[in-house]
């Protein structure tokens, strides 16, 4: 049975899972939530579920996705999170209403902080996660498809940063994007906000996979049932190794990532990997950060 979470609005819902009671005499309408949460066999799915809003980041979506995110993520039950979203339009970046001068410089500097918080979260989690884009990604949308460690789309998506023609350039999303494309591709985007199709996105980099919409979840979950497959303690550290060197200069990204494999080794699950793959077996990991004794 998967688990599943609702991240709310201010009203409760009064709903089974996915759907809205009808509200009684006297009664406020049941709110939408604005996440969905379910997890099953070690993949953790969750959905950015305010289509009427085209699924914008807003400050409470952002503290919803954070929530998420963070949720018993230490459980060795947890492997991998997927992001998705409902309705045509994966996400369409910031709530241009929360920036508007009707609200104070303070309230700006907490969208874009929270924003900022929550991309580099996903790289700092022990777990991989997968974006899972079915339309359209813009700005901080763009962002945080670029944040994601994997990205699977399907053939209709498409990727902007059209903030420049709004007036507000897309300089947080460029941090994602810079790291992600290259360097004159990102800054075409940016200068110009024309979309990237699928097929350019996967050409450049943005993208891991394109496939067909009615392939798309059946893909996700079958690059996330393969990480399944893998030690988590195993892949965390992996995963955090990655990042680091990534910003280092060669020599110094081979002195640390040297003695790294020496750490991997001394864990219980790098011996049991070496041991099953020598005995001709499947390993049974641990998915500890114990040491081998």
């Amino acid at each position: 049975m998967a688990a599943a979470r609702l991240c709310r609005l201010r009203r409760p819902l009064t709903a089974a899972f996915g759907s809205a009671a009808a509200a009684g005499p006297g009664q406020e309408p049941p709110a939408e939530p604005l996440t969905v949460r379910r997890q099953e066999g070690g993949v953790r799915t969750i959905v950015l579920n305010n289509p009427r809003r085209r699924n914008a980041l807003s400050l409470p979506m952002l503290r919803c996705l954070r929530q998420d995110l963070l949720h018993d993520v230490k459980s060795r039950e947890l492997r991998v999170i997927v992001i998705a979203a409902e309705g045509p339009v994966f996400c369409s970046g910031h709530d241009l209403k929360e920036l508007s001068t009707e609200d104070d410089v303070k309230h700006h500097s907490q969208v874009f902080e929270l924003c900022a918080e929550v991309m580099t979260l996903i790289q700092k989690l022990p777990v991989p996660v997968i974006a899972q884009v079915n339309g359209l990604a813009t700005a901080a949308g763009c962002q945080l498809v670029a944040s994601c460690d994997i990205a699977v789309a399907s053939e209709k998506s498409k990727f902007a940063t059209p903030g420049v023609n709004i007036g507000l350039f897309c300089s947080t999303p460029a941090v994602a994007l810079g790291r992600s494309l290259p360097r004159k591709v990102a800054l075409e985007m940016l200068f110009t906000g024309e979309p990237l199709s699928a097929h350019e996105a996967l050409m450049h980099g943005l993208v891991s996979k394109v496939v067909p919409e009615d392939r798309l979840e059946e893909e996700t979950m079958k690059i996330s049932h393969k990480i399944c497959e893998s030690s988590k303690s195993v892949l965390a550290l992996g995963k955090a190794t990655f990042y680091r060197q990534i910003t280092q200069d060669l020599d110094t990204a081979y002195r640390m990532t040297t003695q790294v494999m020496v750490d991997n080794l001394t864990l219980r699950d790098g011996q049991e990997g070496i041991e099953a793959f020598i005995q001709k077996r499947k390993p049974v990991w641990t998915h500890s950060q114990e040491e081998k004794k």
